[in-house]
């Protein structure tokens, strides 16, 4: 750890999500901390954040454990997407070399409810291949590295809703575009799957409530979900406190975690 008793502690927030940005707006007055926010750089545009903000990607492992090192972090928070496996492995793996305490701010993915109509997939191929031959109208609602795999299945009408503009668009013949980020509400979402006449949806299981409307609005219609699922968990929840110690669920236990590392050992009884 870079920071002695009486100099401000350096935290990195690997960050793109809502908990991020809400952790780092939480964080930011704080004077006893130097926030840096990191963001992948995949969004042209990312929304406005409280602390300075880092963007693209360190390199891998060894680019990261430079980083730590360089910039004498004292904590290591992963609140990237639960889809973001790469990252997580290489934030735990970098903790690990430079001794950096660590947790990984991990949502709960969704869980099914009476009505649901879930097919739950490995990733993006899956789903593509899950479609079926027989032509639907399909709303992708998923990252642009995700929709190019949607080019085998040419039959279907896809609408795509992303964050930025796909370059290059699909390769189908039948695909309309939609910009727009979230949080989206039910409401909208019901209205925008009525609108394109969708029959089926494909997304990802994020957890959280920023992108739930989509599925609370899918089961209102009765409408098949092809969703996503989580990759499997990389950290072990029962650590606290250790270099890569382990996951929590949401902001108030992020806070909590930091405050635990960052008092006096003998505060802590170590």
């Amino acid at each position: 750890m870079g920071s002695t008793n009486g100099m401000k502690r350096h935290i990195l927030i690997l960050g793109g999500t809502t908990e991020a940005r809400e952790l780092a707006q939480l964080l930011a007055p704080r004077a006893d901390l130097a926030i840096i926010l990191s963001l992948a750089g995949r969004t042209a545009s990312p929304a406005v954040q409280a602390v300075p903000v880092r963007r693209g990607g360190f390199g891998g492992v060894e680019g990261l454990a430079q980083y730590l090192r360089e910039h004498a972090v004292d904590v290591l928070i992963d609140a990237t997407h639960p889809h973001a496996a790469r990252i997580s492995l290489h934030a735990r793996q970098a903790a690990l070399q430079t001794n950096t305490p660590m947790v990984r701010l991990r949502r709960a993915p969704w869980q099914p409810v009476v009505g649901d109509r879930w097919t739950e997939v490995r990733d993006a191929g899956e789903a593509a291949r899950s479609l079926g031959s027989s032509p639907r109208n399909v709303f992708l609602a998923l990252g642009r590295q995700e929709i190019a795999n949607f080019a085998v299945a040419p039959q279907h009408h896809f609408v795509i809703r992303s964050v930025d503009p796909v370059d290059p668009p699909l390769a189908v013949p039948h695909a309309r575009y939609i910009l727009d980020r979230g949080p989206f509400v039910e409401d909208k979402e019901r209205e925008l799957l009525l609108t394109h006449a969708i029959e089926v949806v494909v997304a990802k299981n994020s957890g959280g409530a920023a992108t739930y409307g989509k599925i609370a609005a899918a089961r209102s219609l009765g409408l098949e979900v092809l969703l996503l699922r989580q990759p499997p968990e990389l950290d072990d929840p029962s650590g606290v406190g250790g270099a890569g110690a382990g996951a929590v669920a949401g902001v108030g236990e992020a806070l909590a975690w930091l405050d635990h590392v960052l008092r006096p050992k003998l505060d802590r009884g170590v």
